[in-house]
């Protein structure tokens, strides 16, 4: 005999009481899961390591100091003669490209130079041709038509080419003299500058009054996803923040404004400040781009070297990934290996928990260790990237620390509740080649 009762498993688009309004499907109906968890693990990081408040400006000045004495070198601008040991004779060269050394630019005179002790290379990279060491003994002229007058310490016979490099060991001078000519070892300036960030929300007073399921309070579920999404905004615009002005720069009061002609003011993220002050080549590197394709050991071995040349105190650099990034190093730990290297993979350590909150994996390489922490800000075309940070030169800049502005819509009796978070904040960057950008395709 058919029965009459009804069935709870008929589709729920029946009609009727019992399918719409007496059913409860609501397992924990006061919580509400949430899709991204660690969304900004980059703002949390550099928050919590070296914040400065009490900013007397919005725009901001930084010193940094690259110790030039630990790399000095110039390359000869033009070819010379040949010289014996010790020859009573000195041959001339014309001095290009310095680094670390007076005489790096504008118009000097190089009288400092006198008395240095260099050696004669070919290049600069590991494998060059030594062709002897020299002293600087005398300098004529300036700017860029000076040259140097140079003798040969100790070699058969030295024939330098232009294009050589004269790299720095040291300085001799002869008895009886008198103190060589100083020059000026001045800091560097660098400049970023805090940025306004508004995120409001609003409810009317009927939501606000309305019994709901999923947050007994529409209100406090609003602020809570608002105060979330104000951390986001950070995180995005600390990472990817495009400024008009340069952090080598100056400031520009004027140089944006919105549509009401309001000064707009715009923090440099640390992804563009790498791309368009870092070095693509050279001893000091800040851009690498890994084709997966073609990668090797090997280059993983010598892009590790520059990452770690200036070593963090504790041994470890923080490297920020995004999904693809962390995949790719997943791979490369596994049998197969990198790119023509069969049975050469990295040593990919477990998931970890990290104090602050955050997950992360550590990639050991053959210089340092990697803490790879994955970040959900680096996404789409930033899917496959890496930011490697040295701690130290970052700083979480803060003129005006957020806060909570409750009820701030007030006008014609507004039936509702409005509400916003508001900060002035931004980031700063100091010492662009201690910071690395990875991209891999």
């Amino acid at each position: 005999m058919a029965s009459n009762a009804k069935n709870l498993h008929n589709n729920l688009t029946s009609s009727g009481v019992l399918y719409a309004d007496r059913r409860d499907f609501y397992i924990r109906p006061n919580v509400v899961k949430e899709l991204w968890t660690d969304v900004s693990p980059f703002t949390t990081v550099i928050a919590n390591q070296n914040t400065v408040t009490g900013l007397a400006d919005p725009q901001f000045k930084m010193f940094e100091h690259r110790n030039p004495w630990a790399k000095q070198y110039f390359q000869t601008s033009s070819t010379g003669a040949s010289a014996a040991d010790n020859a009573a004779d000195t041959w001339v060269v014309t001095a290009g490209s310095v680094v670390g050394m007076e005489g790096a630019s504008g118009n000097y005179a190089y009288n400092s130079w006198i008395g240095l002790t260099c050696e004669v290379w070919d290049g600069i990279v590991a494998g060059s041709t030594k062709k002897g060491v020299v002293l600087i003994t005398a300098v004529a002229g300036s700017g860029s038509s000076a040259s140097l007058s140079v003798k040969n310490m100790g070699d058969a016979t030295i024939t330098p080419a232009s294009g050589d490099y004269l790299i720095v060991v040291g300085n001799a001078y002869g008895e009886g003299t008198v103190a060589g000519t100083a020059w000026a070892d001045e800091l560097e300036v660098v400049y970023n500058q805090c940025q306004i960030f508004k995120t409001p929300l609003q409810i009317t007073g009927t939501i606000l009054a309305a019994a709901l399921r999923g947050e007994s309070s529409e209100l406090a579920r609003l602020r809570d996803q608002k105060s979330q999404e104000h951390k986001i905004q950070k995180e995005r615009a600390f990472l990817f923040g495009r400024s008009p002005m340069n952090l080598s720069g100056g400031f520009d009061d004027n140089s944006l404004s919105d549509a009401n002609s309001n000064v707009v003011r715009s923090t440099m993220g640390i992804i563009p400040a790498i791309e368009k002050h870092g070095d693509s080549s050279g001893v000091d590197q800040s851009r690498f781009t890994i084709t997966e394709a073609s990668y090797t050991y090997g280059d993983f071995v010598d892009d590790m070297e520059k990452v770690f040349q200036y070593v963090p105190e504790a041994g470890m650099k923080r490297a920020f990934c995004g999904a693809g990034a962390l995949s790719y190093w997943s791979k490369m730990s596994g049998a197969s290996g990198m790119a023509g290297n069969s049975g050469w993979t990295v040593n990919l350590g477990d998931m970890k928990r990290d104090a602050l909150g955050f997950n992360y994996r550590v990639l050991e390489t053959p210089h340092g260790a990697l803490q790879l922490i994955p970040t959900p800000a680096l996404r789409q075309v930033y899917n496959k990237t890496m930011l490697v940070v040295s701690d130290e030169n970052l700083f979480h800049a803060q003129y005006r620390a957020p806060k909570f502005q409750a009820n701030i819509l007030t006008d014609d009796a507004y039936d509702g509740v409005k509400d916003q978070y508001m900060s002035d904040e931004g980031i700063g960057v100091t010492l662009i080649e201690s910071h690395k950008l990875f991209q891999i395709s």
